[in-house]
Order: structure tokens, then C-alpha cells, then sequence
């Protein structure tokens, strides 16, 4: 199974999902850090990505040339100047493109609120993220 995490800023929710897939799930599962900055990138790179691309067009050609299962982020991801400007209109037109299962995590940032998100915990979120996962490998075996 091929999945990628894309993240920007310093990805603390990037590595903090790498980490628990890594936990969750094993080696069994390949991982693409995508971070809009070398430190983002190299920060899931820590946590456990088999590799990692930096920037708006080594992102947005993986996005248009490869083919995943799911991708994982917050949900400025797929807003045009997300995380703060750093998320572009390519990117998130990139990602939203992709044909596969997409992990849009609701953060109370971005100017963006989604109504019956308010109490969920991210901790709980990553946790169904990871469940849904297994359930999917299990699928294919």
C-alpha cells in the first residue's frame, strides 16, 4: 500500500500520523513525506516516511505522475494559501485531483470550521485514520 503525508510549517501533525501508521501498521505500508518545506520534509522523514519530496513542484509532479492509495493532511491542504500561504493553488489542486482516498484532517485554523468537529480530539482522528487503513490492507490481502 502506497500512502503519502503532506504537511507544511514544522508538520507536527504530519510526523505525529507517520508515527502512529509506523506503530499501527509496520514497514508493511510506503510512505511519502510531502512537505512544502525542507523542514516539514525532514521532520516526517524522522518519523518514519521512506522519502520525502520539498516543495510546490516535486509535490504537484508526484501528485500528477504517481498513483497512491490515500493521502493524509490537514485541511489546508486543499485550500489555495492553506497553512498559512503555504499550501498554493497547485497543490491543492494537485491533491485534490488525486484519485484516491483522501484523509482531511479538520483543524480549528485556516479560517475554516466544519460544525460537529469542535470536540473532536486529533488524537481520535489519527486513530480512525489508521483503523480505516488497516481495514483497506486487509482488503487487498
Amino acid at each position: 500500500m502506497k500512502i503519502a503525508v503532506i504537511d507544511a510549517q514544522g508538520a507536527g501533525l504530519g510526523k505525529t500520523v507517520i508515527k502512529k501508521i509506523r506503530k499501527e501498521i509496520g514497514l508493511n505500508i510506503h510512505i511519502t513525506a510531502l512537505g512544502t518545506n525542507p523542514t516539514a520534509t525532514s521532520n516526517m522523514l524522522k518519523a518514519g516516511a521512506n522519502h520525502g519530496l520539498t516543495g510546490e513542484n516535486s509535490i504537484c509532479n508526484f501528485c500528477n505522475t504517481n498513483s497512491l492509495d490515500s493521502i493524509i493532511g490537514p485541511i489546508g491542504i486543499i485550500c489555495s494559501g492553506g497553512i498559512k500561504g503555504e499550501i498554493t493553488s497547485s497543490i491543492s489542486q494537485s491533491v485534490f485531483n488525486l484519485n484516491c482516498t483522501k484523509y482531511i484532517i479538520p483543524m480549528q485554523k485556516h479560517g475554516i470550521y466544519i460544525p460537529g468537529t469542535i470536540n473532536l480530539k486529533i488524537k481520535n482522528i489519527i486513530e480512525e485514520i489508521v483503523s480505516d487503513i488497516k481495514k483497506n490492507i486487509e482488503k487487498l490481502s
